[in-house]
């Protein structure tokens, strides 16, 4: 494992990792943070003489995504903070990336340069147009080697079609169009048009008054163009088939668990809104992410979860003084790993939880600079609750709530997750014998 962010001490708002996603291959890392910038990593070839270095990865490029805006007509400030990035699969030399802050989506292409032209007729090498009465003889540029250079450009700008903030983006599987979603709509995007877009679901009401729930995340199926989940701030997910209606107001399937009225209590609402959904790679699961829980869906079955895990039950009596630090409205994300059998989410402390659907084991690990040097083996960490507690156990009330793991990412096909921890990012990999 090993650290990639140093943090000085003190940490910049704007260095606070905000979104965090593997390419399709597991090749590059892209980071998001604050102030708009994207970090993309690239991972090293193995070389024969250092086989471990395999799996470091190294900063590839870095370029400001979004710069701060203002909107004259409401009189605010458009942060500059990056939402979420989605890669697009390769199609040839150059990577291709959306990123999306509250109000903007943008297409950036990443290409190497590592050939220059030289020898122009009309130009000095230094780029100064010549004069046209000095120049006497016919030249045939050349393509002279130069250190290579990666260069990110935006391609496309997709902006003005949200109301509110952005909260999501999901590119299809047919790869030529793309959502993005805010609080109260959905909007379909073909990558290639950036002046319109397609509203296919909006839940605004007729009066703001009589509004109940917000949309909270959005996703494709892997597999199927025409189908998409959303989810809601009431703990709903709905399931959408655009080939039912182009407005897709009317959900083909509705997943809920009803609640179970001896937990009822004043955070009840807040604690089950949905703060990520994601389709397992198969296409055949959900997966979402509450305050409390990480549930598992079939997509065959609505009436309730097929596996529920308890991510940090113990923070159930704190309820109270989270609603007061305003930690109960923390986003938490959630991940499968490539063979859809282990699932990651975070928690407080640094810490971050993994659940094996298989062996039903579940363990706890922290990233944190005390254990961050390389090839350091994690150890497992336990939380207790009231009564005696061990050595290795830390108490519920000693926990640090102002570090937090909002944001994980897991390789598509190896055992290597990524982990922002407020302004640093972890790679952790599986032990190689």
């Amino acid at each position: 494992m090993h650290l990639l962010e140093e943090d000085q001490g003190r940490c910049v708002k704007a260095d606070i990792i905000s979104t965090v996603e593997f390419n399709p291959t597991g090749e590059l890392l892209a980071t998001g943070d604050k102030g708009g910038r994207v970090v993309v990593f690239q991972r090293e070839q193995e070389s024969k003489n250092q086989p471990h270095r395999r799996g470091e990865y190294n900063v590839y490029s870095t370029f400001q995504s979004h710069e701060p805006e203002f909107d004259y007509l409401k009189s605010l400030e458009i942060e500059e903070k990056i939402n979420k990035i989605r890669w697009l699969p390769q199609q040839n030399a150059a990577y291709f990336l959306l990123s999306t802050n509250d109000k903007t989506v943008k297409l950036w292409k990443i290409s190497e340069r590592d050939k220059r032209p030289e020898g122009y007729n009309l130009k000095d090498e230094d780029g100064r147009i010549r004069d046209p009465t000095t120049i006497t003889a016919l030249r045939v540029p050349v393509l002279q080697p130069m250190d290579l250079m990666v260069e990110a450009t935006p391609r496309r700008v997709f902006s003005n079609a949200h109301t509110y903030h952005i909260n999501s983006i999901s590119v299809s599987n047919d790869y030529e169009t793309y959502m993005s979603t805010d609080d109260l709509r959905i909007n379909l995007w073909n990558l290639e048009i950036t002046n319109q877009s397609f509203n296919i679901v909006d839940i605004k009401p007729a009066n703001m008054e009589e509004l109940t729930e917000v949309i909270t995340a959005a996703e494709f199926h892997p597999n199927q163009c025409n189908t998409f989940i959303y989810s809601s701030s009431k703990g709903s997910i709905r399931l959408c088939d655009m080939r039912a209606s182009a407005l897709c107001d009317n959900h083909s399937k509705f997943f809920e668990e009803p609640e179970d009225p001896s937990n009822r209590s004043f955070f009840s609402e807040i604690i089950s809104s949905i703060s990520d959904v994601k389709f397992s790679h198969s296409g055949r699961y959900l997966m979402t992410r509450d305050y409390l829980t990480v549930k598992v869906w079939d997509l065959n079955m609505e009436s309730k979860p097929l596996e529920t895990y308890q991510v940090h039950d113990y923070l159930r009596s704190k309820l109270c003084s989270l609603y007061e630090n305003d930690c109960i409205f923390d986003k938490f994300e959630c991940v499968w790993n490539g063979s859809d059998s282990v699932i990651m989410t975070g928690s407080y402390n640094n810490f971050f939880r993994m659940f094996d659907r298989n062996t039903k084991r579940d363990v706890t690990l922290e990233a944190s600079r005390e254990n961050s040097k390389p090839r350091a083996i994690l150890k497992p960490r336990k939380v207790c609750v009231g009564g005696k507690r061990r050595k290795d156990e830390i108490s519920v009330d000693s926990l640090d709530f102002s570090k937090k793991i909002l944001h994980t990412a897991w390789h598509p096909s190896e055992n290597i997750i990524a982990v922002a921890a407020t302004n640093n990012l972890y790679i952790f990999q599986d032990k190689v014998n």
